[in-house]
């Protein structure tokens, strides 16, 4: 059964020209136009390739110039949403159904009303993040473990788990229900739970979230053929979008909405109340929060939400990912603030090592080494996290995860699966009470490993011999940077802005899932070697952008002849490669590769005309 299953390709986007440069005396314009003529020619190759790569695709796409603009919901006849300001873009063709299913008044109002409710905070939290970069930035100053009185006392645990959270042995990760196919046969497998996800393994596009959000619609209401009740089938952890990332397809008093809101809300308004029946949820993972303050926020949705729905307070629960270095100076206080509606905390290791250059990446001192050879949770900042996780969760009884197994079992290797299992097996040691695995076909591995240990979770053991400190945290791995993994980094972040600009939000490469958290920890490793001056450890010659424009170069060239089977897919590459250059080389670390590409004109225009 293949496992990876690409969505409908999209065509690619226009561009606009560029801009006309003001005039300049004579001997200006000269001197500048001859330091522009590079540039220019790689914006006018760039513009040739979308355009040859247009002309292509609006053969299949006739009706795209005729596309009507987005309308108010209220033109539709609909005072009661047009009265809260909602503007919402219309169906894609083929999801006329979803839409219409999903984006009722009544649903509407709800997302309108919540992104009210929260915009301020909303605001408030993004630009504490920003402080805090900046404060770090400016005073050159470590991360501490924050002082918090009340999430320090001894004497509270966060509420009890509910039945079908107890055992969080195993789930599937990065199932985007997006991709019909994929999603349906997560629902039969024999796992825990699925980890039903809106951001890393998603991309975001008009069609996907409609798809997506209407499958586990249909997940829930049983309108799935041969798929069984709710109750029955593994539980659904749904994982919205994060933070950083924005609804552009609805809009409330005008501004774009926050896409965790929009997810989060019909998610909420279509499915709560069945979840809650079959006593399968809601439940929900959380990206990407750096701090106490978030997880506060977040805890003040699920009591509005609840409140609005009618829901008893503490029905949802949620697992907080700690993928954030500066969330893990305050796992305590995060529990805490989530204490009613938390089953626990989740190590994410790709993302979490991004964050390191996300946070310090000016900072010589905090330079990542080669990750494929020197980056892995036998590494010391990275097994002192995952104690700190464990010891953490199990003080105040709640569960702890490890991440997941990207590893795809194309054969009955036994090597491989020893390797899996071994790296698994540390994790249990550690204390984890579950895992991820991405490929089904690992499913029964897993499950194997499990039996040999009997327990449903390891909550009792709490590890007090871990002692952690901030400086263990920050310990960067020792090590250097091999030619084979910057050639690898470059490969795994263009093809995750070429999955991106054809609708995919993971694909595999080489024997293993690659999503937005290696695309993160990829291109993050780039741009830190470019501008830290890395020297590769056997030729001893220093990174530079020519070298990776070069490297570049090389692996479009490769991947046109292996992997690109038609020139709109060359295309693709060729404006992926692009980007990613222009990422890895910004004056600047973009904060999220995958905000930078949802706010690009070029993967915007891609949804538009898929539209």
């Amino acid at each position: 059964m293949p496992l990876c299953f690409p969505l409908q390709d999209q065509p690619p986007p226009a561009m606009d020209p560029p801009a006309t440069p003001p005039k300049l005396p004579q001997p200006q314009l000269r001197e500048r136009t001859e330091r522009m003529e590079p540039s220019r020619s790689r914006r006018e190759e760039r513009l040739r390739v979308i355009n040859t790569h247009l002309n292509l695709a609006r053969r299949c796409h006739k009706d795209a110039a005729q596309k009507p603009k987005p309308v108010s919901i209220g033109w539709r006849g609909t005072s009661a949403v047009e009265a809260v300001g909602v503007e919402v873009e219309l169906p894609p063709k083929g999801l006329e159904e979803a839409h219409i299913t999903l984006l009722t008044p009544p649903a509407l109002k709800f997302v309108a009303d919540l992104t009210k409710q929260f915009n301020s905070e909303v605001d408030l939290m993004l630009n504490e993040r920003v402080r805090r970069k900046v404060e770090l930035d400016v005073t050159g100053n470590r991360p501490e473990f924050l002082v918090n009185p009340q999430a320090q006392a001894p004497d509270w645990r966060v509420d009890p788990a509910p039945r079908r959270l107890q055992d969080r042995r195993l789930d599937l990760g990065d199932v985007s229900p997006a991709n019909t196919e994929h999603f349906v046969a997560a629902l039969k497998c024999m796992v825990n739970g699925i980890q039903t996800d809106f951001d890393d393994g998603h991309c975001p596009t008009w069609p996907a979230q409609l798809r997506g959000l209407y499958n586990v619609f249909k997940a829930v209401h049983g309108l799935f053929p041969d798929i069984g009740d709710i109750g029955s089938l593994p539980v659904l952890m749904l994982r919205p979008r994060a933070w950083n990332m924005i609804e552009h397809n609805m809009l409330v008093d005008g501004r774009e909405v926050p896409g965790p809101l929009f997810d989060f809300g019909l998610l909420m308004f279509h499915c709560a109340g069945r979840l809650m029946q079959a006593e399968s949820g809601p439940f929900f993972y959380l990206s990407k929060v750096e701090g106490a303050n978030e997880a506060r926020l977040w805890n003040e949705i699920f009591c509005w939400a609840q409140d609005q729905l009618g829901i008893p307070r503490g029905t949802i629960k949620s697992c907080v990912l700690i993928e954030n270095v500066l969330a893990s100076f305050q796992m305590e206080a995060i529990l805490y603030e989530l204490r009613h509606h938390s089953i626990g905390l989740n190590c994410g290791i790709w993302d979490y090592s991004a964050s390191f250059v996300n946070k310090f990446g000016h900072r010589d001192d905090f330079v990542l080494p080669d990750r494929n050879k020197y980056v892995n949770m036998q590494r010391h900042f990275l097994r002192s996290y995952m104690d700190l996780v464990v010891h953490t969760c199990h003080r105040r009884g709640a569960h702890a995860t490890g991440g997941m197994v990207a590893t795809m079992l194309v054969s009955k290797d036994s090597f491989l699966v020893s390797q899996v299992t071994s790296a698994k097996l540390r994790e249990l040691m550690a204390g984890v009470d579950g895992f991820m695995v991405y490929d089904l076909r690992l499913v029964p591995v897993m499950l194997k490993l499990y039996r040999t240990f009997g327990f449903i979770n390891q909550i009792d053991r709490v590890r007090d011999d871990v002692k952690v400190t901030p400086a263990d945290l920050l310990e960067m791995p020792a090590g250097g940077v091999t030619l084979e993994g910057l050639k690898h980094n470059v490969a795994v972040g263009i093809l995750f802005i070429a999955a991106w600009l054809r609708g995919q939000g993971h694909y595999v490469y080489k024997g293993a899932v690659e999503d937005s958290a290696t695309a993160e920890i990829s291109r993050s490793q780039v741009w830190q070697w470019i501008r830290h001056k890395a020297t590769l450890e056997v030729s001893g010659e220093v990174i530079t952008r020519k070298l990776v424009q070069t490297l570049i170069k090389e692996f479009v060239d490769a991947a046109n002849t292996e992997i690109a089977p038609d020139e709109a897919a060359r295309a693709r590459l060729s404006v992926a490669a692009e980007i990613f250059e222009e990422v890895v080389t910004k004056r600047d670390f973009p904060e999220f590769l995958t905000t930078y590409l949802n706010q690009d004109h070029t993967f915007r225009a891609h949804q538009k005309l898929s539209c």
